[in-house]
């Protein structure tokens, strides 16, 4: 086993090591050379290559997302690490444990001309967790010191100051590690290195010590007055954003399901399921936005208490309607952050979702109310107005999902691109047990591949991908590796072109509209194809889209795509003709 004769990259894999940080996504460069060597010779470490950073990024993002673990990427200097960027503000706001670690060059070459430097530390400074700025040895490259930075070390015990640089980088790493781990952020680690960087030993020349870092007071919350509004109101919404999935017991999801006064939406990415949540929002909240009564509607729909737990909310209508009208009460539950997002919020309840709804079902009696009912009848209809909207339109975008979320076989773990595909989705209803997961952080349509294939790597069912043509070409790198499973399946929805804009106020179908807003294209995915090894279907319609499915799920020995062509002309007038058609 080889160890880098430099004590900062020993520093650096010691602690990934006592820290239990196993999993490393590694991009190819010279600087970060001495970590490369280190972590894939030791066995503890499953390393990982991937040539492009940014997918590099986004697939350890995805790893760390289906694990819940912190998952560490490593680059060179220069440009590299920016390449990172998307993840790392994917990570922030979608609070995903990215722990980034970048060679850089001695502070000394930066800034005077040399060659692959920028300025990396602090770079991620607005959407990180933690930045570790680490030390260069004085104890390597002695003489490069003495005459690049001679005020280092002229004077003074070289020990005890390799000593020092020592116990700083020790603190800075655990820091940064348990910053990503308690607030499930993601964390940057900038390590300096100077040549020579292949130099190696047969044993380490550093004692790893693990600093034990400070933990936040916790603090317990008083939840009486908050349960007594709560089982006195009797209109009540509880919204569900991006959530994990098995987060929530099915006894507390049966006693809000049961309850009269409480409205349960749920959006597809909250991975929670009963027959009497409200899964498709915008189907509740589009009809009434047509309505020639619309104001008296909304006000019948304004709950007097919002209660949301997790992520970031996909649904705009939503949004719109409850920064409108707004609740008497918006409580967030969550042990990390609250977000305003309705321009209300007056409680940050800092704990576990199961604390709090057990404390709202403890022993009490359902408050008597109409609320459920009524909106549930309404509900009612809407679905069987659009079975019949499903059964008369022609193919697009629409049926498309619908024969597809229909065809996924349980269990599977879904992931879906951003823009149309997880607005689609939205739509329908989704089998209880597949696992649904999206980029919902920064809504940005980079790096869907990236992290499903990333998230494949230690799930036990297999990945399903439902991507867009413009969100599947712009990751194309993403399937640049060796770590796509033979059971990992992806369709492709090709309408050639942003069909997301065609939705979107402001349209047009003039030139400048198709060429810099929807970006129409005549690309097909047949030749990344080829030259990946998947095996590629193409379809145009529904019986070929329901002939192609029929055996796309099953095993292989290799990964496999459909593409599904739609008119792209008439792919938004079916979507806004199906909100007129329930109303």
């Amino acid at each position: 086993m080889k160890y880098s004769s430099i004590p900062l990259a020993q520093t650096v894999i010691a602690q990934c090591k006592e820290n239990g940080i196993s999993n490393i996504v590694i991009s190819p460069g010279s600087r970060n050379a001495p970590l490369t060597i280190s972590f894939t010779e030791d066995s503890f470490f499953s390393c990982y290559s991937i040539v492009d950073e940014r997918c590099a990024a986004f697939f350890a993002l995805g790893m760390a997302q289906n694990i819940g673990k912190p998952v560490a990427v490593v680059c060179t200097s220069g440009s590299a690490l920016l390449n990172y960027y998307p993840a790392v503000a994917e990570g922030y706001y979608s609070e995903i444990p990215l722990v980034v670690i970048s060679a850089d060059r001695p502070s000394y070459k930066i800034d005077v001309g040399d060659g692959q430097t920028i300025r990396q530390d602090n770079v991620f400074n607005r959407h990180i967790g933690y930045n570790a700025n680490l030390k260069q040895d004085v104890s390597h490259a002695t003489e490069r010191i003495m005459r690049y930075k001679p005020e280092w070390i002229v004077n003074k015990d070289l020990k005890k100051e390799q000593k020092e640089v020592q116990a700083f980088n020790n603190i800075e790493i655990n820091t940064a590690i348990h910053t990503a781990r308690r607030k499930l952020l993601p964390v940057h680690i900038n390590v300096p290195f100077e040549e020579p960087l292949y130099e190696f030993n047969d044993a380490p020349c550093i004692v790893s010590e693990q600093t034990i870092v400070s933990k936040e007071n916790e603090t317990s919350i008083a939840l009486e007055s908050y349960t007594e509004i709560w089982n006195t109101a009797k209109q009540k919404i509880v919204l569900v954003g991006v959530n994990p999935p098995n987060m929530v017991e099915q006894s507390l999801l049966d006693s809000l399901g049961s309850d009269p006064s409480v409205l349960v939406l749920t959006e597809t990415t909250s991975n929670l399921h009963h027959p009497r949540f409200f899964n498709s929002i915008d189907t509740l909240i589009a009809p009434i936005e047509l309505s020639t009564n619309k104001e008296d509607q909304f006000k019948a729909l304004q709950p007097d208490i919002l209660l949301t737990f997790g992520g970031l909310i996909v649904s705009k209508k939503i949004k719109a309607f409850l920064r409108q009208y707004t609740p008497e009460h918006h409580w967030h539950i969550g042990e990390t952050k609250a977000n305003d997002t309705f321009y209300c919020l007056d409680a940050h309840l800092k704990t576990t979702i199961s604390t709090v709804l057990n404390a709202f079902y403890n022993n009490t009696g359902s408050i008597k109310s109409s609320y459920f009912n009524h909106w549930d009848k309404i509900r009612s209809r809407y679905l069987i107005k659009q079975k019949e909207y499903l059964e008369q339109i022609p193919f697009t975008d629409f049926s498309a999902f619908k024969t597809i979320l229909d065809s996924i076989p349980p269990k599977y773990q879904l992931h879906l691109a951003n823009s149309s595909t997880i607005r689609y989705a939205q739509l329908f209803e989704i089998k209880p047990s597949i696992n649904v997961f999206c980029n919902r952080g920064t809504s940005g349509i980079d790096g869907s591949t990236s992290t499903a294939i990333g998230a494949s790597q230690y799930e036990k069912m297999p990945t399903l991908l439902v991507t867009g043509d413009l969100s599947f070409f712009y990751d194309s790198n993403a399937l640049w590796n060796d770590y796509i499973r033979d059971d990992f399946r992806i369709i492709v929805i090709n309408n050639s072109g942003g069909g997301i804009f065609r939705i979107l106020p402001g349209r047009d179908d003039s030139d400048n509209f198709q060429r810099f807003f929807e970006t129409t294209h005549k690309l097909n995915a047949s030749s990344l194809c080829d030259m990946y090894g998947l095996d590629y279907f193409k379809v145009n319609d529904g019986a070929t889209l329901k002939s192609a499915l029929s055996s796309f799920f099953d095993s292989s020995n290799g990964a496999k795509l459909i593409e599904v062509e739609t008119p792209r002309l008439l792919n938004d007038k079916i979507l806004m003709d199906y909100f007129h058609f329930i109303s």
